[in-house]
């Protein structure tokens, strides 16, 4: 509900609206003070208790108040309009203040932390900077953890999230522009961009999406990301996220564009592709052939991740005479004594290590990773002793398990386990014709992906237009010869080394 109604001239009225709108609010104080001796002025300080630094309202606020209004008002000659601006020039110690005439402004200021100013006898208050809510301090990123390279993480505090990124990009080419999302959660937020490298387009497409919403709420940046992103159907992640400012630092000196949201460790990244989601902040902390060596393993450990378990159905049950001799004689004599096939084999082990992976994650701790790590072993070494599955199975299922932690992106891994399951499903129906034809599928699907306007696929896709667009994707050649900015983003300035 909006009150986009004028603040009047009298205190008590517009008191009196305020209470009525918040009512049943009790953690929201409402600080009668009367100041001057002479003639006394009424003033009121409204504020969300816990939001606020105390020891800023009563050091910078309160005490020069009740210290020099009494000079002030001594002169009759002066007005209330003139206190008003006598306080927020001269008095009023605060760093960051305005002066406001509005109802809807003053809720809005005070639910956000703000502290607002009522003086009897003006329509006007004063908006006082005194956020000071309780915080988690921070810390090394959670998600994205790194042997080598900075170890300062996020926070759910939008204002310290871009003061990591600004401490990283000193120069007046970094735009930040501050907006709120949610009619009713308000939900403070910023994009930022380099202005001389970002392609106007993008930036563009950015914001249209941004305004066009229309949502009672953002709690994290999450919800975010679903509403704006271009195929909210699609399993795979159309818009890249991390806790890591210097990864956001990296990604705008790319041409690509940053949202970061209040109450969220996460920021988001625009556009995002295979190649991007495929990277690792570390890829470039390490020296190049070290990075691009890691690279193939995890492009490696992607197919072991999506095509494992089907390869296995498939081969066993409709193509056993593609294994070496001795391999199916092995193969065969450690099924002897399952009593399922290999389809139903496969979905249980996967299953009950889904049951495990969720456990595991919902119980935070040591407690977390050991029933991760001896459910597993505990299942599975029980599983073959009692002739469900075979030995070769529960190696199967380990691997590839393995295999999804390795990339970097928990959405893009949780994307692959979704198409491991349909794998399955395709080769129990038609052995490797059927692994092929979920390839076609899989490939098809991303290849009608595009995230802001830019194809999902890129860099791989359109190769050939330019010297240089494959340098650092599947591997990464040395800092000294990657002169250009990738050619994905149609940076406006390409040049970063010379």
């Amino acid at each position: 509900m909006e009150y986009n109604i004028p603040l009047k001239k009298t205190l008590k009225e517009n008191s009196d609206e305020l209470k009525k709108i918040l009512n049943e609010c009790d953690d929201i104080i409402f600080r009668e003070l009367k100041v001057g001796s002479n003639k006394p002025v009424s003033m009121e300080l409204i504020f969300v208790d816990g939001m606020i630094d105390r020891d800023d309202l009563s050091s910078f606020v309160l005490r020069p108040l009740l210290r020099i209004s009494d000079d002030i008002l001594s002169n009759g000659n002066k007005s209330i309009d003139s206190l008003i601006d006598m306080l927020s020039k001269e008095n009023i110690q605060i760093s960051d203040m305005k002066v406001i005439q509005n109802m809807e402004e003053v809720i809005k200021a005070v639910l956000s932390g703000e502290t607002v100013l009522l003086i009897d006898g003006s329509e006007k208050a004063i908006d006082l900077s005194t956020r000071g809510w309780p915080s988690r301090s921070i810390g090394e990123p959670v998600s994205e953890e790194t042997v080598r390279g900075p170890r300062d993480g996020m926070t759910e505090t939008l204002k310290t999230n871009i003061a990591l990124i600004r401490r990283r990009i000193r120069d007046t080419n970094l735009k930040v522009k501050m907006m709120q999302i949610g009619k009713r959660s308000k939900t403070d937020m910023a994009v930022m961009y380099m202005e001389d490298i970002v392609e106007p387009r993008l930036l563009n497409e950015t914001y249209k999406r941004l305004n066009n919403l229309k949502v009672d709420e953002i709690i994290d940046s999450s919800m975010l990301e679903s509403l704006i992103e271009d195929h909210c159907y699609s399993p795979f992640p159309q818009i890249e996220n991390t806790e890591r400012p210097d990864a956001v630092a990296a990604s705008l000196y790319e041409g690509r564009v940053a949202i970061i949201v209040d109450n969220s460790p996460f920021a988001l990244l625009v556009p995002a592709t295979v190649g991007t989601l495929m990277q690792s902040t570390e890829d470039y902390y390490t020296r190049w052939s070290v990075a691009s060596i890691v690279r193939i393993i995890r492009y490696f450990a992607a197919f072991l991740a999506v095509l494992a378990p089907s390869l296995y159905i498939a081969v066993t049950s409709y193509h056993p005479g593609l294994l070496p001799t001795r391999l199916a004689y092995y193969v065969a004599a450690s099924r002897v004594n399952v009593p399922f096939p290999s389809v139903i084999e496969a979905f249980l082990m996967e299953i009950t290590l889904e049951l495990l992976r969720e456990a595991g994650t919902r119980i935070s701790g040591p407690i977390g990773t050991t029933i991760g790590v001896v459910g597993g072993l505990i299942i599975g070494q029980a599983a073959v002793d009692a002739g469900i599955v075979s030995p070769l199975m529960i190696i199967i299922v380990s691997v590839t398990t393995i295999s999804s932690f390795a990339i970097p992106s928990y959405e893009l891994a949780t994307a692959l386990r979704f198409f491991r399951f349909l794998f399955m499903i395709y080769a129990a129906v038609l052995g490797l014709y059927g692994v092929m034809l979920g390839i076609i599928v899989m490939i098809t699907h991303m290849a009608k992906l595009d995230s802001f306007g830019i194809p999902f696929t890129s860099p791989y896709s359109g190769l050939g237009r330019e010297k240089g667009d494959l340098r650092d994707t599947i591997i990464r050649v040395p800092f000294q010869n990657m002169k250009k900015r990738p050619r994905f983003t149609f940076p406006k300035n390409r040049t970063r080394l010379k």
